[in-house]
């Protein structure tokens, strides 16, 4: 097996046997359900799971954090007021409590059974689906060993053996650097918001098999200095189909989106010989005043 980020990837010039083995284990697609797929259904809950294996996706990105009880709960904000009908940090809510809360209503009616997804949930489910994941970790501030830890022991225990392994991000390399001395060959992506000085050595040290960069602000030269390391490259979130494929055209190997229909259609038409469509995200945004909210 190999990873398999786009045409042309393979692992850098150099590298030791024991960094070609650990790479075999992940398979990057083309396109990737941000947060399962944002614009369809309710972020990181088990129906943007549902909705993403039923567009035909291979692989979803999702969120987790701890509670106040140390459980990894599948969310992105740091507070629970955006996604859910709860308030105040999830950091400070027990597991039972952050349960309990609503975290679809906000999206549409039709989801207002949605609860947040223990990571165990989450697994079991992409799991069942055939799905692959991105995992990105989201620490407390005070705590980011401990979600580095926890996160990549409950990973470990629950995963299925035999499945190609999630690919785990976090923007904090110290919560990487613990995920990492838990689980020594377990795949990791560098995760930024922008381009950073030193961020190969930091990548290198973490043994990162990926780097996950916001599109907006690249240009098709800092997207060659990034190619440049021999790491595959995962930009987030597109959605429009006319600038992924300029991403794609400049050598970005995954797209990571909300709207992975309009991704999927524009590709299908420029396949087929048709024009692709407009930049236009072609998925309906949920009605109501809470958007995305973006890293």
């Amino acid at each position: 097996m190999r990873i398999d980020a786009g045409a042309g990837w393979s692992p850098p010039r150099g590298a030791s046997s024991g960094w070609r083995h650990l790479a075999r284990d992940v398979r990057l697609p083309r396109i990737i359900g941000h947060r399962g797929v944002a614009a369809r259904a309710p972020e990181n809950t088990l129906a943007g799971f549902r909705k993403a294996a039923e567009l035909g996706l291979e692989w979803v990105e999702f969120d987790v954090r701890l509670t106040a009880d140390g459980r990894p709960v599948v969310i992105h904000d740091a507070a629970l007021d955006r996604t859910t009908d709860g308030r105040g940090p999830v950091a400070e809510a027990s597991f039972e409590a952050v349960r309990a809360l609503d975290a679809g209503s906000w999206f549409a009616p039709d989801y207002a059974d949605e609860r947040v997804p223990s990571l165990e949930e989450a697994i079991a489910l992409v799991a069942g689906l055939g799905l692959g994941a991105c995992v990105e970790i989201k620490p407390d501030p005070r705590r980011r060993e401990e979600a580095g830890r926890t996160v990549m022991v409950v990973l470990g225990r629950c995963w299925p053996r035999g499945r190609p392994r999630p690919l785990v991000s976090s923007f904090d390399p110290t919560t990487l650097a613990a995920a990492r001395g838990v689980a020594p060959s377990w795949p990791i992506a560098f995760l930024m918001r922008r381009p950073m000085p030193r961020w190969r050595a930091k990548a290198k040290a973490l043994r990162c098999l990926a780097v996950h960069c916001r599109h907006d602000g690249l240009t098709r030269r800092s997207v060659r200095r990034l190619k440049a390391a021999g790491l595959p490259l995962a930009v987030y979130a597109v959605n429009e189909p006319a600038r992924a494929r300029v991403l794609l055209e400049w050598g970005v190997d995954s797209i990571i989106t909300d709207a992975p229909e309009a991704m999927l259609e524009a590709f299908a038409r420029g396949a087929a010989g048709t024009p692709a469509p407009a930049a236009s995200s072609g998925c309906r945004r949920r009605p109501g005043k809470r958007g995305f909210r973006r890293g």
